[in-house]
Parts: C-alpha cells; sequence; structure tokens
C-alpha cells in the first residue's frame, strides 16, 4: 500500500481516476510542485509511493513536500500531453524540467488582421496569428525581418485597416513609406485584399524556409514585366531575387535530402544541459537555435528529450515531416502521434542510420557541446554562482565551508621504481589545470606509498604557507584509511587540522574522513560521489602521465650510461631527439650521425651496444 502518511492525500490517491489525464503535484502552500502526465493515472501516481521503489533524489525531494494532489481527466493520452505542455508553460513548476527563459525568447510574427504585418514579439497570444521560431539569436530574427520589408512590401503602420475605414477613406493619404516603394498603400485601397494576402503566403514560404518557391514567385514577375517591356519594374525584382539568394547562401549548408526536418541534438552535464535544433528546410540548414535546460540533474536522457520536444514543438508554427534526434525519447510513439495531428499528416521521429543525416546530427551534437561549455563557463565565472554539486557535497560530508577548491593526490609506481604523485585542482567542480602539479618523491625508497603521500602533501602545503598563497577547502586523497592518516598527520604537523581531508577507496567506492569509524558510502547516482570519482579518476589519470614519462625518460637514461665514450652532453642530445630506447634500436649507424656530435666511430659503438643488451 502506498506510503503516505497523510490520510487526505492517501485517500486522493486510492480515489484516482483510471482514465488518461494530467496530475498536479501541490505542497502546503497550494504552490505547484509538479504537472505530469499518465494513460492511467491511478497507476502512475500509485508508482510514486509504493515502498521499496527506486526514485531519483530530486524526485525524494519532491515527494517530501507533497500535501495535496488533484486530476484534469482528457478522452486520450494525446489530449494528456497537450494539456500537460499547456498547464507547465503556465505555472513553470521548480520539479519540472524548464527551457531557460523559455517565455523571453523572440518570434517573428505575422498578424492576424486584414492586411498583416510582420512583426518580431517575445509574447504569443491567442490571437490567431501565426508565429515563426523561437529564435534563440535576437540579431539574426531582425535581419531575418529586414530582408522580408526589403523584399516585399508589407504595410508597417498600425492602422485599422477594416473594409469600412478604407472604403470611407480615413486615411486621406499614403505614408512615407509608399512614397520609397516600401508599401503598397493598402490604406487608400490601391492594392486588394485577395492580392495582399497572395504576397503573405509567400513571406510565410520564406519563413519556412521555402526560397526557392519565392524566387520563382518573383522571377515569373520579372519575366512577364521583361515582355512587356518594363525594364526598371523587371531590374527591381531582379534585385529582389539577388537579395534571396545572398540570404539563403549564408544562412544554408546544401544537403541531398530535400524533405523538411529538424535536427535536434540535446548534451547534458551534470547540473546543465543545451539542446540544438537545425531547421532544415528543402534540403538547406536555414537556421540553428539553442536552448539551455534546468532541472535536469537527475533525468536520463529519454526523459529530457521528450520534455525538449513537447516545450519546443508546442511553441513553434512549423512542423517538419520528420525529426531527427540523437537519443530516442520516452515515449515516442507518442509524440510522434502529437506532432501528426498538429500536422495533419504522418511526422516521424528516428535516430538517422544514412551517414549523410548522422553527419547532420553530429554536428548538432558538436554545436551543443560547444554551447553546453561556454554556458557553463559563463556560470562558473560568476562570483555568486555555487555549483548544486558543491552544494550536495557540502551536505554529504558535513563540511563547514563550500569546498570550491579542491585540491587532489594520488602516487603512482612500479614496484617502488620512479615514484611520482600528482595533484590535481577543481575550482567550482572543474578543472583548473593551469593549477596542476607533478612531484618526483625524493626522500622514499622502495614501495612505501604512505611514505610518499607524506612527502608530497609536507611540500606542497609547506610552500603555500610560505609563499602565503590560499589553501583549499577539501584535500582529496585516492586511497583509504591508511593513506588518509599518513596526510592528516602531516598536515596536524604543519597546524593545518582545519582542512577537511577525505579518502576515496576505489574498491566500494568508499568515503573516509579522520577520527570517523565508519567509511560513508553514498549512492551510486549522487551527484557529490560523481565529483568526487572524477576528480579522483583525473588525478590517477595525471600521475599515470607523469610516471610513463619518468620511467620512459629513465629506462634510456639507464642503458646509455653504459656506453663508453658517450659523454654527458651527446647523450642529452641522443634522449632529445629519439625519447625512447625502441625508436634509438630502430635507427641504422648512418642515422645515428644525424646527431650532433656523434661520429660514424661512435655511432657503431652506440649501435652495437644498443643490439648486444638486446
Amino acid at each position: 500500500m502506498p506510503a503516505v502518511a497523510d490520510e487526505k492525500l492517501k485517500k486522493k490517491i486510492d480515489d484516482a481516476p483510471v482514465n488518461p489525464g494530467c496530475y498536479i503535484f501541490r505542497d502546503k502552500n497550494d504552490e505547484i510542485l509538479y504537472i505530469g502526465k499518465a494513460r492511467h493515472l491511478k497507476n502512475r501516481i500509485k508508482s510514486y509511493f509504493v515502498k521499496g521503489n527506486k526514485r531519483r533524489p530530486k524526485t525524494r525531494m519532491m515527494l517530501k513536500k507533497v500535501n495535496n494532489l488533484e486530476f484534469i481527466v482528457t478522452n486520450s493520452e494525446v489530449e494528456a500531453l497537450i494539456l500537460e505542455n499547456s498547464l507547465i508553460k503556465e505555472h513553470q513548476p521548480k520539479y519540472n524540467i524548464l527551457l531557460r527563459d523559455d517565455k523571453t525568447f523572440p518570434y517573428v510574427k505575422l498578424t492576424n488582421e486584414p492586411f498583416p504585418r510582420v512583426i518580431s514579439t517575445r509574447r504569443i497570444k491567442n490571437d490567431n496569428a501565426k508565429y515563426y521560431g523561437p529564435y534563440t539569436d535576437a540579431g539574426n530574427l531582425r535581419k531575418t525581418i529586414r530582408i522580408i520589408h526589403e523584399i516585399f512590401p508589407l504595410r508597417q503602420c498600425k492602422k485599422n485597416l477594416s473594409q469600412e475605414n478604407i472604403e470611407n477613406n480615413k486615411y486621406e493619404r499614403p505614408c512615407l513609406n509608399y512614397n520609397i516603394e516600401k508599401c503598397l498603400a493598402p490604406c487608400q485601397g490601391w492594392i486588394s485584399e485577395e492580392a495582399y494576402q497572395k504576397m503573405i503566403g509567400k513571406v510565410e514560404d520564406f519563413l519556412n524556409g521555402k526560397t526557392d518557391q519565392v524566387i520563382e514567385f518573383f522571377k515569373e514577375k520579372m519575366d512577364k514585366a521583361a515582355e512587356n517591356l518594363k525594364y526598371e519594374e523587371a531590374a527591381k525584382y531582379r534585385d529582389k531575387i539577388d537579395t534571396i539568394r545572398k540570404y539563403a547562401t549564408k544562412q544554408s549548408a546544401e544537403l541531398t535530402d530535400f524533405s523538411d526536418k529538424d535536427a535536434i541534438s540535446i548534451k547534458k552535464e551534470a547540473e546543465h544541459g543545451c539542446a540544438v535544433v537545425f531547421r532544415i528546410r528543402q534540403g538547406k540548414i536555414i537556421n540553428r537555435d539553442k536552448f539551455f535546460l534546468e532541472n535536469i540533474i537527475h533525468e536520463s536522457l529519454d526523459v529530457i528529450m521528450q520534455n525538449f520536444l513537447q516545450r519546443f514543438y508546442n511553441n513553434t508554427e512549423f512542423i517538419p515531416d520528420e525529426v531527427l534526434i540523437n537519443h530516442y525519447p520516452e515515449r515516442r510513439e507518442l509524440l510522434s502521434e502529437w506532432l501528426s495531428g498538429l500536422k495533419d499528416k504522418k511526422v516521424n521521429i528516428v535516430k538517422p542510420a544514412k551517414l549523410n543525416r548522422k553527419r547532420i546530427i553530429r554536428m548538432a551534437g558538436k554545436n551543443a557541446q560547444y554551447q553546453l561549455k561556454k554556458y557553463i563557463l559563463k556560470k562558473s565565472k560568476r562570483k555568486d554562482y555555487i555549483p548544486k554539486t558543491l552544494k550536495q557535497l557540502q551536505e554529504d560530508l558535513n563540511l563547514n565551508n563550500l569546498p570550491r577548491r579542491i585540491e587532489a593526490f594520488d602516487i603512482s609506481h612500479i614496484k617502488g621504481e620512479y615514484t611520482v604523485a600528482s595533484m590535481v585542482y577543481f575550482e567550482n567542480a572543474a578543472p583548473k589545470k593551469s593549477e596542476y602539479r607533478r612531484f618526483r618523491i625524493k626522500s622514499v625508497q622502495g614501495v612505501d606509498d604512505y611514505a610518499s603521500m607524506q612527502e608530497v602533501i609536507h611540500r606542497r602545503y609547506t610552500r603555500r604557507l610560505e609563499e602565503e598563497k590560499p589553501l583549499p577547502d577539501l584535500i582529496l586523497i585516492d586511497g583509504g584509511k591508511g593513506q588518509l592518516s599518513a596526510a592528516k598527520k602531516v598536515l596536524d604537523e604543519l597546524d593545518l587540522s582545519d582542512i577537511p581531508i577525505i579518502g576515496l577507496a576505489k574498491r566500494l567506492e568508499e568515503i573516509f574522513m579522520p577520527e570517523v569509524k565508519n567509511s560513508l558510502i553514498l549512492p551510486k547516482d549522487s551527484i557529490a560521489l560523481t565529483l568526487l570519482k572524477r576528480i579522483r579518476d583525473e588525478s590517477h589519470r595525471f600521475a599515470i602521465q607523469y610516471h610513463r614519462k619518468i620511467r620512459s625518460s629513465g629506462s634510456i637514461k639507464s642503458q646509455l650510461d653504459d656506453i663508453p665514450g658517450l659523454g654527458k652532453k651527446k647523450k642529452q642530445a641522443l634522449i632529445k631527439h629519439y625519447k625512447s630506447i625502441s625508436k634509438l634500436k630502430s635507427l641504422s649507424e648512418e642515422e645515428l650521425t644525424a646527431v650532433k656530435g656523434i661520429g660514424h666511430k661512435l655511432a657503431h659503438t652506440i649501435w652495437m651496444h644498443l643490439h648486444e643488451r638486446s
């Protein structure tokens, strides 16, 4: 039975309808927490409260706040999806996936009036107007409107051009735009509504990326004018055609498939996400838009894609024949049915299999990754920015201060040979490679990871104290209790016992803390654990990289040391040129003489020495 403490809420769950529809979770202040849809409302709601059901941390947090529940029944699951879109857009619930600043994206609006205008707007109204977009680049939108007014002599005034006003000659004279041939003066009745609407149809073609059809429209007019010897008029149509072609060339990349489609790729990193949409019309990529996503930290890509497709196509006028995606949405068939209903034609949602289509998705993915990195970097540079991962880490480790600066250490060696250590530095949950450091262990002979860790900790923080430079908010040691105790002892000796230090053991991903008997094991999907593992793995990678370099250098030096007649400078020249023994062994005696100072006699000695040892 559902694990619900509140009897009123328990009764609502028991009495939930079995129909498709939407459900709304509310808190004690009657604020909406989450809006969802379901094919079977009762089953869906009960699944939230079943004991032992594994739920995402975000869902667990939300359920703790649920105080009330309501249902809206619909005739079908598609209707439920449409209603869910409208409700989320209106209420913007805290626990739903949201498009960042969704309400502020600009659109091109084709007004619903006798002689429509083309304007920009950031508000979508239920006024039967047509909206094209959203445009995430306002500059691109302004350019599009400017080109439209340059090509089409549409009215730009706000006059009420009802048939009655025109017949009664309410407006005595046309405006300046008529005199500069930017308007056909519908206010004077000098163009019929039918002819104006035909022009509006070509504006819609232009906005939908069908520039070839618009060019053909003006080409027919140009040819007709030329036949009637109206060369000046024909030249004006020719200029319009040139303008459209230049615009289309700058906006598009040619593809071999000429159907209308959108290519959508979503990339995610921790609590941030980015969706990039390529709008492809008649085989040309006419636009690229980017959208940043919120409330996705514990969501899977199929859920994120599902939510994005709903929000995006709920706000756009044009539905393509096909939607190419990099990850299948949670309810692909339902979304396809919904989009097909909007378009009144079958709309497919597919992951591309053909090479040229895969190329489009890969290109969208690269753009999404690039935009996401820029977005995260921009946020991280804000002084007040606190990643959710750090907040969670502070809470899980019970730290007094937010761990903005984390330093992590790792030891690397082979049976005590060439022992090195690495230190990586993370700031605001992101690596700062300019602060990475590498150490060659000097005071330890043989295998002694504890003593090696003590040496590197002592060297690092003695120097930081001497230079009066900032100390970390948290130190992470790759290892268990032994390595942690060794490092903590050095910190205490340096009077730095107030710096939090933890060990992360690989086997069970256990977290060890000083003076705490039992290890801390965080859930596998914990964002705090993910961050610690990422830092630990980076320190390990950096240590291994340095160890390989030292080992390679040490191996070549040791084999060159025994060659008679090979002095220090010539030995260094060989190491600088060839880096490894295997490379040296692959050379002929003649090739060895290419190194400055190596004559034929010495080259022969080197070659014999290396190959005898083989």
